[in-house]
């Protein structure tokens, strides 16, 4: 009789063995892909690869497609005036209708942020693998999948075969113990997660997040920090599934119905890790210790919390030393200084990161009766077409507007510019978004501060980098 029991393991494993169909020569692992998303960025070439090799998209039900990165937010009609942009989503329509692929076009109302789409449609499933030629694609770990974000060649790849190779992640579990502070919110969690690990110190990762902090996130919450996992390294980032998870997808479009529906519950809460299983690392952090915290630099690492100094190349650990002085040079500010006071021109609420139902309803509580500063220029850009139709019904579109804030179409907005939100000169804008690279909003000058919406806010109405709690008395 056989009495060996099996060693328990964690969620990535449990997903990596259950879509593993065999080991390659490289050591890679050939791995099957549950669920494929696509853009209009990263997409065109593959589907020519696939016409040069005369191949077809072999599991289109499993590939979902939608337009965001350069769709301009304040042009509801086409051709759009960038022509470069107005090809790529003729293109897209043609490659998606060729193929016979699920397109969440402009005209059907639940276009939008790829991330933000997948979850609100129910594509988005515990247990799963998800690929999506985006960087940002560790989002959809939220909900006990294994996210990744892939190149174009990969996306070739996975449309032709639904599989791709990929090299097996060591899993780190980081663990948020306590209570946040009020004023406290997911984007500082994961800006000081990034901060005290650094920008590299996910390589060859994939991050389970969990402790109190994360069983009290909503999805939505949960889903600004697994987005911004790659941020810090880390190929993935995820949650185990619970029952948030299964509130949230009851119900939308693509989510199993009827009897179904019992069935995938008792099979997704099948892959949470188990108690006992193997991590190659543990890190766990106080929330208490979590302020609102900003960038001073030119990565997410380079953070600080709003009531701390700039640093000081002096002060910076000797291999660290050039890029303190890179990224204070780039940001002009003045070592030693407060962040805090730091003039803006720019406000920007929005992108995959923070640009759901729930940062617009959170801001909006601070934000009635206040008014835009004179010197600031204010967009909202709601994360998708349902979003927006939430925000527009419960009449938050018309509170940000009576603030001065322009009141956007669905898109990735100024997050990366590849649109007409563009930053000017070395404008310095307070985001709501995910990366702060040189160049990334548009301007070669230009100078970005990450904060959770409420602090870009709190930046808007005062027209300086400001302690939210402060500004709103929370």
């Amino acid at each position: 009789m056989n009495t060996t029991t099996a060693k328990p393991k964690s969620l990535f494993q449990k997903v990596w063995d259950a879509h593993a169909i065999r080991k390659l020569a490289s050591g890679q692992t050939q791995l099957l892909i549950g669920t494929h998303l696509i853009h209009e960025v990263t997409s065109p070439q593959a589907f020519g690869m696939l016409r040069d090799l005369g191949l077809k998209v072999l599991m289109p039900h499993r590939t979902f497609a939608t337009v965001d990165h350069i769709v301009p937010t304040d042009q509801m009609f086409e051709p759009f005036a960038d022509p470069l942009a107005d090809a790529m989503i003729k293109e897209l329509r043609r490659n998606c209708a060729e193929f016979g692929i699920t397109f969440f076009d402009r005209s059907t109302g639940h276009q939008g942020i790829v991330h933000i789409v997948g979850p609100e449609q129910g594509i988005t499933q515990p247990g799963t693998t998800i690929a999506c030629g985006d960087s940002h694609t560790s989002t959809h770990g939220a909900f006990g999948a294994i996210a990744f974000g892939i190149g174009t060649s990969q996306v070739r790849d996975v449309l032709a075969t639904q599989t791709m190779a990929l090299g097996e992640l060591k899993v780190r579990r980081i663990n948020v113990e306590g209570k946040l502070e009020t004023g406290v919110y997911a984007k500082d969690v994961i800006l000081h997660i990034i901060r005290k690990l650094g920008v590299n110190g996910g390589t060859g990762y994939a991050y389970e997040y969990g402790g109190p902090v994360f069983d009290s996130f909503s999805l939505e919450e949960r889903m600004t920090v697994c987005n911004m996992s790659i941020e810090g390294g880390a190929r993935v980032g995820y949650v185990n599934p619970d029952q948030k998870t299964f509130d949230y997808l009851k119900g939308r479009p693509f989510a199993p119905k009827g009897s179904a529906w019992e069935d995938a519950v008792v099979r997704w809460t099948s892959f949470r890790s188990e108690p006992g299983c193997h991590y190659d690392d543990v890190v766990t952090f106080d929330a208490a210790e979590v302020e609102p915290t900003v960038t001073w630099g030119i990565n997410p690492g380079q953070a600080i919390s709003i009531n701390e100094r700039i640093p000081t190349v002096e002060d910076a650990p000797e291999e660290e030393k050039a890029s303190v002085a890179e990224a204070l040079a780039h940001m002009k500010l003045t070592p030693g200084a407060a962040i805090k006071g730091t003039p803006v021109n720019v406000a920007f609420l929005g992108s995959c990161t923070n640009g759901r139902l729930s940062d617009f309803v959170e801001v909006a509580k601070f934000l009635k009766g206040r008014k835009v500063a004179p010197n600031v220029r204010a967009i909202a850009v709601p994360g998708s077409q349902g979003v927006a139709k939430l925000c527009s019904e419960m009449g938050l579109d018309k509170l940000f507007e009576e603030a001065g804030f322009e009141w956007r179409g669905a898109g990735c907005s100024m997050c990366l510019a590849m649109n007409p939100d563009k930053l000017v000169g070395d404008e310095v804008c307070a985001s709501s978004s995910n990366r702060n690279f040189k160049g990334r909003q548009g301007s070669p000058n230009g100078r970005t501060i990450l904060m959770s919406p409420v602090m870009v806010a709190a930046a808007a109405v005062t027209g300086v980098v400001s302690d939210a709690r402060e500004v709103f008395g929370t």
